[in-house]
């Protein structure tokens, strides 16, 4: 709680993961309605059920990289706290 309080842990990278589900989420209604407007459409439908398609596989996958984009931020913050960790220590002299 102590970290928390002091921003030393990040809650941001559960956002983000609850992000992407959404965004899947999202992505896969808004595919499957073009296709289904698209399938029951007399003339031209075949473009909205292309348009669904693409929706359906492509986007969540760039939901995804987005995510992992952001996801990277925080990694690099934690590793480079890992590392300032460690060099404190080597700093301190042992007794």
């Amino acid at each position: 709680m102590k970290d928390f309080m002091a921003f030393r842990t990040m809650l941001t990278p559960i956002i983000i993961q609850m992000i992407f589900w959404i965004g899947l989420a999202v992505c896969v209604a808004i595919g499957l309605i073009y296709i289904i407007t698209g399938a029951t459409a007399q003339y031209g439908g075949s473009a909205n059920v292309l348009k669904g398609l693409a929706i359906l596989i492509l986007g969540p996958l760039a939901v995804r990289i987005y995510c992992e984009i952001l996801i990277i931020f925080f990694r690099i913050n934690e590793t480079l706290t890992e590392i300032k960790h460690v060099l404190e220590e080597r700093r301190t002299p042992q007794l």
